[in-house]
C-alpha cells in the first residue's frame, strides 16, 4: 500500500486550534469554532478527459462523472471552507493497481480521506455543478461534527470506485458497495441530522459506477494468492487482466489494451475485483458497467443517533 504523509494533500487553516496531532490520512478539523455556520452542498461536474497520474487514457468511458462536496460559511467572520473526501492518489490509481517488474503482487494505491481547507472555488462549482443551501448548523454541532469526521477517517481508509450489484434492478442484490466521496457527504449529511440539522426540501443526485454480475467468487488474499504457496496460476490470470489498466504511449497502445479489456470483461465474462484487501472473481454479465445518476434524499434525524 502507498502511505500518504500527513499535510501533503490537505492545508490547515490558521483560524483556530487543530483538534490534536492528526494521523496520516486526515487533514485539520477544529476545537474551536463560530458561533454559527451556514452549510452548502456542492456537486461539480467533472470531465474525465485529462490525463490521471497513471491511467488517463482508459477512463474516456467516464467522461462524466460527479465530485461531491460539502461547503461551510461562517456568519461570524464570513470565511467559508470546503470538507470532500478524495482519493489520495487519484482516482486511476485507486480503481486499478500497478504491475510492478519482478513482483507478483500488484501493486495498490487505493487510500482515500477527508480534506479540510479555507475557501470554496464559488466559481468552479457553479460553472461545472450547484452550489446551493442545505441547512445552518451552530459553532456546536460543527465541532461534534468534526470529531465524527475524525472517526470516520481513522475507520474507512480504502476508496472504492465499482458498486457491484446482479441486475439493473434497483431491488437487486448488491455484491459490493461502492466508498467513494458520494457516500462520505451521505455519511456527514446523516451525522448532521442526527445531531438536529434541519435540511432544506431540496433534490440531490449522486453518482454511481456499477459493474453487473453474477454471484461474486473468492479467491483469497495477496499471500494466498502471491505468497511462495500461492497459486501461480490464478496469480498470472490477475496479472493478466489488470495489465491492459496501464498509461498508453501511442494510439495503437491504447486499442490494443482496449480490444483486451473487451475480450475480459465482455466476451469472456470476466472480472477480478480487489476488495478489502482480498480479491474475488466476477462472472459478469450484461449490462456489464452503467454510470447512473440517482436521488438519495437529504436525510432526517435517525431514531438511534450514531455517538463517538
Amino acid at each position: 500500500m502507498c502511505v500518504m504523509q500527513s499535510g501533503v494533500l490537505c492545508f490547515s487553516v490558521t483560524e483556530s486550534k487543530m483538534l490534536q496531532e492528526l494521523p496520516p490520512l486526515f487533514s485539520p478539523c477544529y476545537r474551536t469554532a463560530p458561533e454559527h455556520l451556514t452549510f452548502c452542498s456542492g456537486q461539480a461536474e467533472v470531465v474525465m478527459k485529462s490525463k490521471f497520474w497513471w491511467f488517463g487514457s482508459l477512463f474516456f468511458i467516464f467522461q462524466k462523472i460527479m465530485h461531491d462536496a460539502v461547503g461551510f460559511k461562517s456568519s461570524l467572520t464570513g470565511k467559508n471552507y470546503t470538507m470532500e473526501w478524495y482519493e489520495l492518489f487519484q482516482l486511476g490509481n485507486c480503481t486499478f493497481p500497478h504491475l510492478r517488474p519482478g513482483m507478483d503482487a500488484p501493486f495498490w494505491c487505493n487510500q482515500g480521506a477527508a480534506c479540510f481547507y479555507e475557501g470554496i472555488d464559488d466559481a468552479h462549482w457553479k460553472a461545472n455543478g450547484t452550489l446551493v443551501l442545505v441547512t445552518t448548523i451552530s459553532g456546536t454541532m460543527f465541532n461534534e461534527m468534526a470529531q465524527w469526521v475524525k472517526y470516520d477517517n481513522e475507520t474507512g481508509i480504502y476508496y472504492e470506485t465499482w458498486r457491484v450489484q446482479a441486475s439493473p434492478d434497483k431491488k437487486s442484490t448488491v455484491w459490493f458497495d461502492s466508498y467513494e466521496c458520494s457516500k462520505f457527504i451521505l455519511r456527514t449529511y446523516q451525522k448532521l441530522a442526527d445531531l438536529g440539522a434541519v435540511f432544506k426540501k431540496i433534490q440531490t443526485n449522486y453518482t454511481s459506477i456499477i459493474l453487473f454480475s453474477g454471484e461474486p467468487i473468492y479467491l483469497g488474499n495477496e499471500t494466498s494468492i502471491f505468497g511462495p504457496q500461492g497459486n501461480k496460476t490464478l496469480a498470472a490470470a490477475i496479472r493478466d487482466f489488470y495489465n491492459p489498466f496501464k498509461p498508453h504511449h501511442s494510439v495503437r497502445e491504447f486499442f490494443v489494451d482496449l480490444f483486451k479489456i473487451i475480450d475480459h470483461v465482455i466476451l469472456n465474462h470476466q472480472f477480478y475485483l480487489f476488495y478489502n484487501l482480498e480479491y474475488w472473481f466476477l462472472p459478469m454479465k450484461s449490462p456489464y458497467l452503467k454510470i447512473i445518476y440517482e436521488e438519495v434524499p437529504l436525510p432526517v434525524r435517525s431514531k438511534a443517533s450514531f455517538g463517538v
